[in-house]
Formats: structure tokens, sequence, C-alpha cells
């Protein structure tokens, strides 16, 4: 159902689009993933958001135990239809199903005696934790944390803007990622259930025409 489904959604789109979510398709990954956990300045989180689309990272999942804000659309720039976005109330929650999806936690922190970035493994699965401007991440998300990763620092200044991190970090990683071996594309369902939620989300009541498409087939 869901193929017939895309099929009717995808008629009322221009071959242009159609075209563009095949191209932009090819590039996205679930082989890696960010977090951000508790990020006071909202633009911060809409701007990572930004990076995950631009550098072809599928899933953001945002912790909001302390501060639970809407995403900025603005600083966004409609990334967030292009990207799925995923909410926990608890890090803990929040650590335990990703690594139940099979990746490792990685904590991102200039303090800690991390991997330098151009010297991360990048075979492994990974979901890649932002913590606070202020303060960085948790104790908790660095206690559960199976790794940690640096950006490499020869200034004063001992620590990055966290979304002017992320797109250093997911920049490199991705880059190198796309040179491995390694199996980094999306699954034909994930493709499928990607282009779907686009599609909806290309399409002005798109709800309307689902409805009254799943009407007729049950007739």
């Amino acid at each position: 159902m869901n193929k017939e489904l895309l099929a009717h959604l995808e008629s009322y789109l221009t071959p242009r689009r159609r075209g563009l979510f095949d191209k932009v398709l090819a590039e996205r990954t679930n082989h890696f993933t960010v977090a951000t956990e508790d990020v006071y300045q909202l633009h911060n989180t809409s701007a990572v958001i930004r990076s995950c689309d631009v550098f072809g990272v599928q899933n953001v999942h945002i912790t909001e135990e302390r501060n639970r804000k809407r995403i900025d659309r603005e600083i966004a720039m409609g990334a967030q239809k292009w990207v799925n976005i995923n909410r926990y109330h608890t890090a803990k929650d929040s650590c335990e199903t990703l690594r139940a999806k099979g990746y490792q936690i990685i904590a991102t922190t200039p303090h800690n005696d991390a991997c330098l970035l151009e010297d991360f493994d990048v075979s492994q699965p990974s979901a890649l934790f932002f913590g606070t401007e202020k303060d960085g991440l948790s104790n908790e998300i660095m206690q559960q944390a199976d790794g940690y990763l640096k950006i490499p620092m020869v200034g004063f200044t001992e620590s990055l803007n966290i979304s002017v991190s992320a797109a250093i970090i997911l920049q490199s990683i991705t880059s190198k990622l796309k040179r491995s071996e390694v199996e980094w594309r999306l699954t034909e369902e994930e493709i499928y259930e990607t282009k779907l939620n686009w599609a909806r989300n290309s399409i002005k009541s798109s709800e309307q025409i689902i409805e009254r498409f799943l009407a007729e087939q049950q007739v």
C-alpha cells in the first residue's frame, strides 16, 4: 500500500521535484545520527538540524529534559521538513533508544582525552551527542558514552558554538564515510518512508488527498 500511496502522491509533484528527491536520497544516511541535549539557544538546535540536512544525516534526536522549545523554523530554513526529528524527555531515554537501534554513543567534548576528529573510525554506526553551550553534555551522557570525540583546536578559545561544531564534525565524517567501503546509504524501506514523508510535506492538503485515496482503495 505504501508504494501505491507514494505513487499517487508523486503524481501531484513536478518531475523536477521528484528528480530532486531521488538525487538527495542517494546521499542520505542513517549510519550516523545526531543528538542534542538541553540546548538553551533555540537557534543553535535549528542550525544543527540545517547542518544535518546539508550533510545528508536523516535523523536528529533532541532531548529536552529542562528546555522544551519549538524548533525555530526561520533558522532551520525548512530543514525540519526534510530531516526526521525525534524527541525525548530524558537523556536516559535517548541513549537507550539509540543503543537499541545499534548506535554507539559518541560524546563530543573538547575537554576529555577524546579521539581527534581526523582519527575517528567511521565504520561503526554512531550517535553523535552535542550538549549545552555553557556546560556541555550532562554527566549521564558522559558516563553512558562509548567514546569521545573532539575537534583539534590550536587557539586560546577552548570551545566552539554547538552549531559550528556540528557542521565541522558532520562535514568531516560524512566525507570520510563516503570514501569508505561502508554500506552507508538508506535501505529501500527507509527510502520509501522518507520519500512518503517528503511528499506529504510538499503537497498542500496532503492529508485530505491521502484520506480520499485510502477510502477509494477500500471500495
